[in-house]
């Protein structure tokens, strides 16, 4: 255990993490081995997975069928390139799977090797779609506020959370962000959007991007009509509209595309997490017909895209299996009944605590605010931290969750494997309620001095 911790400070260099902390107490858990919704540490501890460690295990931890379906993909061919119109069995079958999954007329896949490639991807391809029809200047990206695409140069800039831009600048140009519907309701919204397409002129803009739900921004669900109003700005300033499905994918909001509750069809899907569940690094992005006739129509000559792993058939052969298990096993109706239990159980917590604010769930998806009077949504200090206090006293009560602070807000984030049952909610909501109770105990002094 020692030498591991001394070898992780000395040589691991952990991604979005604090380098001083690691550096001062080390890693906060070195895992073992999983199983189902439940991680184990080197020193024998159980933890609920809450997150689904990056919203990704979606059929659970230790599917041996995983494993023997790369194990036998291996075995057959490891690895072959996709390049130069190069193919293999399992991407073009994955293909088809996915196109057959998809909203309708979405039938085309380029594959990467996960989000932020993905959409990455998906700003050079809406770029080279208007290009090669004779608009070069529609290059300009609107995003949301709030919104996490990835971390790669493009889609840190169409991420919408400063933070991400903070620690190298802006890393390309031509990216903007409207209001988010969560904050501002849809009029204020679709008002905010429509204000950034006419500033900077519909003819300059490529595409607006925006999750069905804002994940790395704090669970934000929009409001039931605000992605049927973006269609239709959409469609009546001629820009695509690409959802980015790497968290809501796979049926982690109870339907197997989060886009799918609000009956809207985007002009491109960007994925990644759920299609492997995390087993292996897989991601892409689905193009609408009318997209990719106009690709196979007037992209001359080599399209200059593409990574090493696009298509990776141990990749793919992986991805099919894990489709198979979540339609055979019914986890995205599991998602859909699970989710509605487990906001059941987020209302009795804010019946019974002071500090709960708005909570939240669609699917295995789902959320927490911390405030310190629920009745005007009036939040705490920042140097409270009161997200950061709950999550490690979840920790210590044996779940692993993830806070989200960004504007001086405090959320607690729940994403489990879509295995879940009701059993297991309730441990895990107990666990909450005990969490949220011990630090408001040490928070009254100051709820009552401010």
């Amino acid at each position: 255990m020692k030498n591991l911790i001394e070898l992780d400070k000395r040589h691991f260099i952990h991604p979005t993490s604090s380098i001083q902390q690691q550096q001062e107490k080390g890693a906060k858990l070195i895992v073992e081995k999983g199983e189902g919704i439940y991680l184990t540490d080197i020193n024998g501890s159980v933890f609920i997975d809450a997150m689904s460690s990056l919203w990704n295990v979606n059929i659970g931890h230790g599917r041996n069928e995983l494993a023997e379906a790369a194990a036998d993909q291996m075995k057959k061919l490891a690895y072959s390139s996709a390049f130069s119109t190069f193919s293999h069995e399992p991407a073009i079958k994955l293909a088809a799977k996915i196109a057959s999954l998809a909203p309708e007329d979405l039938n085309a896949v380029f594959f990467t090797s996960g989000g932020s490639e993905s959409n990455d991807s998906a700003v050079k391809l809406v770029r080279h779609y208007w290009k090669i029809q004779g608009h070069p200047q529609r290059r300009k990206i609107v995003a949301l506020k709030r919104g996490y695409h990835g971390v790669a140069a493009a889609s840190t800039s169409v991420t919408g959370i400063p933070e991400f831009w903070d620690m190298a600048g802006h890393l390309m140009n031509d990216f903007l962000h409207a209001d988010t519907p969560y904050w501002e309701g849809t009029e204020k919204a679709i008002a905010s959007l429509r204000s950034v397409i006419e500033e900077e002129g519909a003819e300059n803009i490529a595409a607006f991007f925006a999750e069905p739900v804002q994940g790395a921004g704090g669970v934000l669900i929009p409001p039931s009509n605000y992605f049927k109003e973006v269609r239709n700005l959409c469609n009546e300033y001629g820009i695509l509209f690409v959802a980015d499905e790497v968290i809501t994918g796979f049926g982690r909001t109870g339907k197997f595309f989060g886009i799918e509750n609000w009956g809207v069809t985007p002009d491109l899907i960007t994925f990644a997490k759920g299609v492997t569940s995390g087993y292996i690094p897989m991601g892409g992005v689905i193009v609408s017909d009318s997209i990719h006739n106009v690709l196979k129509d007037k992209s001359k000559g080599t399209l200059f895209h593409g990574f090493t792993y696009s298509g990776h058939p141990t990749a793919a052969a992986v991805a099919l299996r894990n489709i198979d298990i979540i339609e055979k096993e019914g986890l995205v109706a599991n998602a859909k009944a699970m989710g509605a239990y487990l906001l059941e159980g987020f209302k009795k917590i804010k019946e019974q605590l002071k500090i709960v604010g708005d909570v939240r769930a669609i699917g295995l998806l789902g959320a927490v605010e911390l405030v310190q009077d629920p009745a005007n949504n009036k939040r705490f200090s920042a140097k409270l931290q009161v997200a950061s206090k709950v999550v490690e006293a979840l920790h210590e009560r044996g779940v692993i969750c993830r806070a989200v602070t960004y504007e001086n807000t405090d959320i607690i984030c729940f994403s489990p494997p879509l295995i879940m049952d009701q059993l297991q909610i309730d441990s895990m909501v107990e666990k909450l309620y005990d969490a949220i109770l011990s630090v408001q105990k040490q928070l009254i002094p100051h709820m009552v001095n401010e």
